[in-house]
């Protein structure tokens, strides 16, 4: 979001530093790694046209840079009924979606679709090549490496906080906010091909319990969603073996793999607010863009804008 914030400034004429308390591609965060889910796919339509925006953000982003950020495999929502999924707010919002029925979605991809159920696709939907997203929104801008700094030390008009996990250390009335460390796991799938992203829902509830998306490296990333243990982010930690023995056995379910354990684990913050919805707001001359309760990545440049117009009132 730092980046994202310091490219729309920047494009608007405004002078940018942007400062990092860590190396270039450092997995202390929430940002790192090869892949990041993107989905139109929400039961909120605010959600849902905010997706809108940053896909047409995105897309522009590729053709400044010259470079494939989006791969739109598409997006399923295994379901029983039409009611459990998200096509309702799609339809009122315009976005393309479309049943299908489990034997065909088990034909066209390498997944699992139990019996009495059906998938809901959306195909405008897949992953974030996220380190290579990091780059492009970097590109141009003076980012100060290894360098922790405070608002109350820099001269400028306004300072943007976007520092994730770290945000009460930066503000003097905290947010409300909790911090976990979350586990994701890599799996090979059974054959070569498209590898669609996968969410499954709660009980009666349209909210995400466990997500699955492409990895260019393994071929699959599953993370169980808000599962993780409360921490302390300037301590590191490993990923959590309930958690691993948790996502593979949901990802064997639900998908068809090479090999049933993962071929890899790792671990990445949540900083999630009591709704788990964003913080965006300006006090004097702190711009706050933090937390994104850890569904935020896919909205980076729609984000950025956001803060930009913060920042410059």
């Amino acid at each position: 979001m730092g980046l994202a914030t310091g490219r729309a400034l920047q494009r608007r004429g405004h002078d940018v530093v942007v400062y990092e308390q860590f190396q270039p591609g450092h997995d202390r965060g929430s940002s790192h790694g090869r892949s990041r889910i993107f989905r139109l796919a929400y039961a909120e339509q605010e959600y849902v046209r905010l997706a809108q925006e940053a896909l047409g953000l995105w897309r522009e982003l590729e053709a400044e840079t010259d470079t494939t950020l989006l791969e739109l495999n598409g997006l399923l929502e295994i379901v029983r009924t039409l009611d459990e999924s998200t096509a309702a707010t799609l339809e009122a919002c315009g976005v393309e979606w479309h049943p299908l029925e489990g034997d065909e979605a088990e034909r066209r991809y390498p997944v699992r679709v139990p019996k009495q159920s059906f998938a809901v696709v959306q195909p405008e939907a897949g992953i974030v090549r996220a380190e290579r997203a990091l780059a492009a929104l970097g590109r141009g801008l003076d980012v100060r490496y290894e360098t922790r700094v405070h608002p109350d030390e820099l001269d400028a008009e306004a300072v943007v906080v976007a520092a994730g996990s770290w945000v009460n250390e930066l503000l003097d009335e905290p947010l409300p906010v909790t911090v976990t460390r979350e586990t994701v796991c890599y799996f090979q799938p059974e054959r070569d091909g498209p590898v669609p992203s996968v969410v499954s829902f709660k009980p009666d509830s349209h909210t995400h319990d466990m997500y699955a998306l492409a990895d260019p490296l393994h071929g699959l990333k599953v993370g169980a969603h808000h599962a993780g243990p409360e921490v302390d982010p300037n301590e590191t930690g490993e990923p959590e073996p309930r958690l691993v023995e948790q996502i593979a056995s949901w990802a064997r379910q639900a998908y068809r793999l090479a090999q049933p354990d993962p071929v890899a684990a790792e671990t990445c913050l949540y900083t999630t607010t009591p709704d788990e919805t964003f913080v965006l707001e300006r006090r004097g001359r702190l711009v706050i863009g933090s937390p994104c309760s850890g569904h935020g990545f896919k909205f980076a440049p729609a984000i950025g804008e956001r803060l930009a117009d913060l920042a410059t009132g």
